[in-house]
Parts: C-alpha cells; sequence; structure tokens
C-alpha cells in the first residue's frame, strides 16, 4: 500500500493538457491538474468514465505527449520525453507481422543496441515467463488476441522498464481470456515488482489487479478519490465472489456513476431536444 515514508518512484505535480487546432483555438481540455504519487512496487489502476484522460494521463507520464503544464517525476527526476526506465503496453499488440513471436520480443533489445544472441536470450526469457514456450516459431496471424497480447507484454518486460504503463491490454479480448490474463498479470507482477499504472474501464480488474485504485472524473479528468484495496496478496479470481471485494467495487462505481452520466449527458441531450 502507498508508504507516505518511501521514495517515489513515479510522481505526477499538477499535470494539465489542453489539446488545440491548428487555429490554436481550444479543442478539448483533457486532464487538469493531476497530482498522484506511486511508489516502488505499486500496481495502481486509473478508471473513470470514458473521455476522462485516462489514456492522455498515462501518454503524459511516457513523455509520448507534452503537458501543458505541471511536471512528470520518475525516482524524483523530471522527464519530458519517452525512455527506456518506462515501457508502454498498448491496448492493441501492434506486432509487426512478417516477424514472429521470438522476433517480435526481441525488437525493443534491437533498438537498445543488443547484440543478436543476447537479445534471443533475454526474449526467450519472458517468452517463457508470459506462458508461450513453443510459439517462438509463430507469426501474429498464427496466434490468438490473448497471445499476441502476451508477446506485447513480453516485449515491454524484455527491455526490463523500471515503470510499466498499461492501457487497457486486455480490451481486445474476450472475457474469459480476459480473467485468464488478469491472473497471468499478477503472477508475473509478483516475479518481478515493477510499477505499474494501469489503465481499465473495467472496475472489477482494478479492484483484483491494485494496492489502489485511482478514480478520475469527467473530462477535464482530476483525481477524484484515491481507494486502497486492502485484500490480501496473493489474490486468486474467487476474490471476485467476496464480500470484502464487492464493496470495494460498488464502492468506486459509486464514486464514478454520476461522472458516467456527466459525460453520456451532452450525447443524450442532442436526442431530447424538440424538433423544429
Amino acid at each position: 500500500m502507498n508508504d507516505p515514508s518511501s521514495v517515489s518512484k513515479l510522481e505526477a505535480r499538477g499535470l494539465s493538457k489542453v489539446f488545440r487546432g491548428e487555429d490554436g483555438k481550444v479543442k478539448a481540455e483533457a486532464v487538469r491538474g493531476i497530482d498522484l504519487t506511486i511508489n516502488p512496487g505499486e500496481f495502481v489502476s486509473l478508471v473513470g468514465a470514458s473521455g476522462s484522460g485516462k489514456t492522455t494521463l498515462l501518454r503524459l507520464i511516457h513523455g509520448l505527449i507534452p503537458p501543458t503544464s505541471g511536471d512528470v517525476l520518475v525516482d524524483g527526476q523530471h522527464i519530458d520525453c519517452p525512455g527506456l526506465d518506462r515501457g508502454f503496453v498498448f491496448q492493441r499488440d501492434a506486432l509487426l507481422p512478417w516477424r514472429n513471436v521470438l522476433d517480435n520480443v526481441t525488437l525493443g533489445l534491437e533498438a537498445r543496441g543488443a547484440k543478436r544472441h543476447e537479445a534471443k536470450k533475454i526474449a526467450e526469457e519472458y517468452i517463457v515467463l508470459v506462458g508461450l514456450e513453443g510459439f517462438e516459431n509463430h507469426y501474429p496471424h498464427e496466434i490468438s488476441g490473448g497471445m499476441r497480447q502476451r508477446v506485447n507484454l513480453a516485449r515491454a518486460l524484455a527491455v526490463n522498464p523500471e515503470v510499466l504503463l498499461m492501457d487497457e491490454p486486455f480490451a481486445s479480448v474476450d472475457a474469459q481470456t480476459r480473467e485468464i490474463m488478469q491472473g497471468e498479470l499478477l503472477r508475473i507482477w509478483s516475479q518481478h515488482k515493477r510499477t505499474v499504472l494501469f489503465v481499465t474501464h473495467q472496475i472489477d480488474e482494478a479492484v483484483f489487479l491494485s494496492d489502489r485504485v485511482v478514480v478520475l472524473t469527467a473530462r477535464p479528468g482530476r483525481v477524484k478519490e484515491i481507494i486502497d484495496v486492502d485484500i490480501p496478496r496473493p489474490r486468486a479470481l474467487g476474490v471476485k465472489r467476496t464480500p470484502e471485494f464487492v464493496r470495494i467495487v460498488d464502492r468506486i462505481w459509486n464514486l464514478i456513476e454520476e461522472e458516467v452520466r456527466q459525460s453520456v449527458r451532452p450525447r443524450l441531450d442532442q436526442f431530447d431536444s424538440p424538433a423544429d
């Protein structure tokens, strides 16, 4: 859980992002004044209504886009561009179709200048870790969506990032595979204890995986509340049926219910307008 006495691994200070058009006019304000501190080895999830800036916040922290104001710090050091200390697992697996599983996993290592035999050895270790041993020579079109996301995760882990940023990595797989992947992710995380910031629309997924859940308001996204998940680890999928788990899920849903209504109200109002 969050320990104020420890040195933070990742910190956002007053982080805001406004998107403007070519004419300089504001198109959207995605996030506003985000303050967030994550300690080493913590697993923290972001939840909120659609359009609340969850993915934007992740991209700001990775350095893919610049903030309008505010700062991102890793180990107390200001960052303003992508770095090898932060790995990013995207919603879509983004595997290169002409490279097999092994060669997709070695991609980041090769970009860092690793020699082929070194990259292959490291990649093979992470392929085993994510449960894909025996599929090294398969191409993306030959494996399932869940397996492709395992390759995606192995590729991100292989470069040994200190912080892992995950943007709804299981959104494209079926419900059953998603549950299995959640358990696998916890298994992998428990072995390496990297700091994780995880974006999801699924409240139960956030609670199952996380030490803390950050609830964002509707756009512009701000931190509404941070919920500690006081459920002992290790966690099996069966914990989702316990009263304590359901209580935390209900609490988070109550926090974001009005935010969700607010985010969809403009779309609903257009259908309620009187006819001319």
